[in-house]
């Protein structure tokens, strides 16, 4: 780099620290640093949801916070505090800590071909949020979903034949959409993976009574939620959205 380049270089490395400490200063915490046991439980689930969201933004604007994830490491391990738990496909495209712009430790990552519960998953669920205390449980789908077209297809290939059938339910369910009703169908796909979400939320306080109890007790929000493969924006289903509150009705 000749000379007369540093200065530039040295101004813009200074302006992209500054713009990084400014963005964390809007927030009354530092998204930087790892959760503990007290500022987790400080946290409440409404809350959690914000700091998604604000996450998202973030990745979709391309402001994501800059993280020493070694020293993350280091400070979680000795135990695990996380805020909230993604339950979601295993698509390659759909990172959970890259979309919602979060560090080490911050979210339990629950992926699955298609994002449904059985009971493993349940399981694992009722781990996250009544033992390791998440607040927030988002269902999470999202668009071009290779499960949901393989399901609409109605594909047989060894084990995958018993995964998608689990997809079936939302399929059934959407009867509202013109045109053929296979993967062909873009719209027919994303209103089979918009249901299948739904279902999904209520399937989670159905089947469980752990995490139905926690529901209903304040302590953890069920929220379903779309990711936009060509964009990277997720779109929550806040109107939906399982609380104390709602829970009952």
């Amino acid at each position: 780099m000749t000379s007369r380049l540093l200065p530039l270089a040295s101004a813009l490395f200074l302006l992209g620290c500054a713009s990084t400490e400014a963005q964390v200063a809007t927030y009354d915490y530092d998204p930087a640093i790892a959760l503990t046991a007290e500022s987790q439980d400080a946290l409440t689930p409404m809350e959690v949801l914000q700091r998604l969201k604000d996450g998202n933004e973030r990745f979709v604007d391309g402001q994501a916070v800059s993280r020493d994830f070694l020293d993350q490491v280091r400070q979680t391990a000795g135990g695990q505090y996380p805020m909230a738990t993604i339950l979601g496909c295993i698509d390659s495209r759909v990172p959970h800590e890259i979309v919602f712009d979060k560090g080490v430790g911050d979210i339990f990552s629950a992926r699955i071909a298609g994002n449904f519960v059985n009971t493993d998953m349940l399981g694992s669920l009722e781990f996250a949020s009544a033992v390791a205390g998440a607040k927030l449980l988002v269902v999470l789908g999202h668009t071009d979903c290779g499960a949901v077209k393989g399901a609409c297809d109605n594909v047989q290939l060894g084990n995958l034949t018993a995964t998608l059938a689990h997809i079936a339910p939302a399929i059934y369910s959407v009867n509202d959409i013109e045109g053929p009703r296979t993967a062909a169908n873009k719209d027919f796909v994303h209103a089979v993976a918009r249901e299948n979400v739904d279902i999904q939320v209520q399937n989670v306080v159905q089947r469980s009574p752990v995490l139905h109890g926690l529901v209903e007790a304040g302590d953890l929000i069920v929220i379903g939620a779309m990711h936009d493969v060509a964009t990277g924006e997720v779109e929550f289903f806040e109107d939906s959205m399982l609380t104390s509150e709602t829970i009952g009705r």
